[in-house]
């Protein structure tokens, strides 16, 4: 099984190519932002750990970790930014070797990993894969996407993210289906 992970800034187009290399029968999707939500959901230990750095304050009526809350009380302060990667990466990088394992069991052939901070993050454990793909976009392109989903504030957010050195940077500039065909042929050399 190959593990390839698929990184980017904010309006680089990675859930958008996710999506469309998905539709390929040898290929499953697993979306970080999707697994660090199952990761701090009610009940689970990194919730209690989330709620005992940041306070009863971030859970909202819900029972659920208030997300807006919480980036309220971590985008603000570096230090509180930092303890939180800590619990929930950490977190995350633990239940995606259970998931890399029960998809090698299954047979999966190819497991595209999505997530923004996979080359920032000092938690996450780079070894899992055969590859990280760094989505390359200029910035007039991510503003004009994260504009047209109404999501424009999302652009600064990116800035310290970088592909470090040991992702394969595509060019994300193009269609859907243009940089879907670049990352095919990059995995078929993998």
């Amino acid at each position: 099984m190959k593990i390839v992970g698929l990184a980017g800034r904010p309006g680089s187009g990675k859930s958008a190519v996710a999506c469309a290399l998905a539709t390929d029968p040898a290929v499953v999707w697993i979306d970080l932002d999707q697994v660090a939500w199952e990761a701090y959901a009610a009940g689970t230990e990194t919730f209690h750990r989330v709620v005992d750095r940041f306070g009863e304050e971030v859970v909202g009526d819900d029972g659920e970790i208030d997300r807006g809350e919480l980036a309220v009380r971590v985008f603000l302060d570096a230090d509180a930014k930092s303890d939180l990667e800590a619990i929930v990466h950490a977190a995350i990088v633990v239940r995606l070797k259970a998931l890399c394992t029960a998809h090698r069991e299954r047979g999966t052939q190819v497991l595209l990993v999505e997530g923004a901070l996979l080359t920032r993050s000092p938690h996450v454990d780079r070894s899992i894969f055969d590859a990280i793909l760094w989505l390359d976009v200029p910035d007039a392109v991510r503003e004009e996407r994260l504009g047209a989903e109404g999501r424009a504030d999302h652009a600064a957010r990116g800035d310290d993210v970088l592909p470090g050195s040991d992702a394969v940077v595509i060019d994300g500039d193009g269609t859907v289906d243009e940089v879907a065909e670049r990352i095919r042929a990059k995995m078929a050399e993998l």
